[in-house]
């Protein structure tokens, strides 16, 4: 197919430097790329990925400050002196059931 048609979007210049940073690894320009989309856009009559909001994913450590750690801390600290506790192992189903949504 010719390409005869430019497409034009206005995206937030971090993102769109990471993902030009990963497409190099990959050997695609972002072009490329934005065709590949939109070829699986046509082909699947959709979106190619499902669009949902994300469960409320558990915090990484790494990505938390200090303020934000000793926060989590504080909260955890303040149910257990409330009486807000359960058994290990019910707490770990629950996480699970929840993860596995």
């Amino acid at each position: 197919m010719a390409k005869d048609a430019n497409v034009f979007a206005r995206v937030d210049a971090g993102m769109k430097e990471q993902a030009e940073g990963i497409l190099s690894q990959l050997g695609l320009p972002m072009s490329n790329a934005i065709n590949l989309f939109l070829n699986q856009v046509v082909l699947r009559r959709g979106l190619p990925f499902e669009v949902t909001l994300p469960i409320g994913a558990p915090l990484a450590l790494g990505s938390m400050t200090h303020e934000q750690i000793d926060a989590e801390i504080k909260k955890g600290v303040d149910a257990c002196r409330e009486g807000q506790v359960k058994p290990a192992d019910q707490a770990f189903q629950e996480i699970e059931a929840e993860l596995n949504r």
